[in-house]
């Protein structure tokens, strides 16, 4: 089991929730509201006045657990999917030592 993590701007929060949702070998994902702080760039599109007076950036935190096998399907998704994540978003992937429900 795999645990992928996803932040993207948060402009992007209703089409990524609908692109996760088509995806058949996603059962769940969490989305979470977080705030991007770091050097804030001037080229950057998505950056409004508020963006850049407020010092951060309003992004969505989405947690996914997959099976291995299916993690480079749901990245190719998420990368054809023409809602313009290129360059808006990161992603890291660690292992899942334990899953279960309480």
């Amino acid at each position: 089991m795999k645990h992928l993590v996803l932040i993207v701007h948060a402009n992007f929060q209703s089409e990524l929730a609908d692109i996760l949702r088509s995806i058949d070998v996603i059962d769940a994902f969490t989305l979470a509201t977080v705030e991007g702080h770091g050097t804030q760039s001037e080229d950057n599109q998505f950056l409004s006045t508020r963006d850049k007076v407020v010092g951060y950036t309003p992004h969505v935190r989405v947690d996914l657990l997959l099976e291995k096998i299916h993690i480079s399907s749901v990245l190719a998704a998420l990368r054809e999917s023409n809602i313009g994540l290129s360059k808006h978003g990161i992603y890291w992937i660690t292992n899942v030592e334990e899953f279960n429900r309480l």
